[in-house]
């Protein structure tokens, strides 16, 4: 099976060394991707990751990261053994007029094949696209006011 790769980018309105310090501590990224449960990160190269995953259960990784220029770049991939193999990036670029940093993520994953995975396929969200994009902007709401507007919780109107 053909790996599923997405892409998204978006203008954060902060500077590049901030959004770079604050990826790369990837501890801080199941604040705002949903579907991440938790990352621990075991030395400067090395990390965790445990995702939601079908029938509330969980997919587990550990992951290295194979790239990483300062304030610019990130990249990793899953090691072997990972439930779902799996690699990213995430670029930091200084947007035209000084008007913050243009921030694009980059991944790919293989699902197992069969019907395990598609299902397994849906660990990231609806559509891989959506869930990184809505990823990509809780990040944004999150960097540039310091919390996640939501309204979960909230009513839908009229019952």
């Amino acid at each position: 099976m053909k790996p599923i790769k997405v892409e998204k980018t978006l203008t954060i309105n902060k500077p590049a060394e901030e959004l770079y310090r604050f990826w790369h501590d990837f501890e801080n990224l199941p604040h705002f991707m949903k579907h991440l449960k938790a990352v621990k990160v075991y030395d400067a190269k090395r990390s965790h990751w445990v995702t939601s995953g079908p029938l509330n259960g969980t997919v587990e990784w550990d992951a290295e990261i194979i790239d990483d220029r300062e304030n610019e770049f990130i990249a990793w991939r899953s090691l072997e053994g990972a439930d779902v193999n799996n690699a990213g990036s995430i670029q930091f670029q200084p947007s035209s007029g000084k008007r913050g940093t243009v921030v694009k993520v980059a991944t790919a994953y293989n699902p197992p094949g069969g019907a395990i995975g598609d299902t397994l396929a849906k660990l990231f969200g609806e559509a891989p696209e959506q869930q990184l994009g809505d990823d990509l902007r809780r990040f944004k709401m999150l960097m540039e006011t310091g919390e996640i507007a939501t309204t979960e919780g909230q009513s839908k109107g009229r019952d």
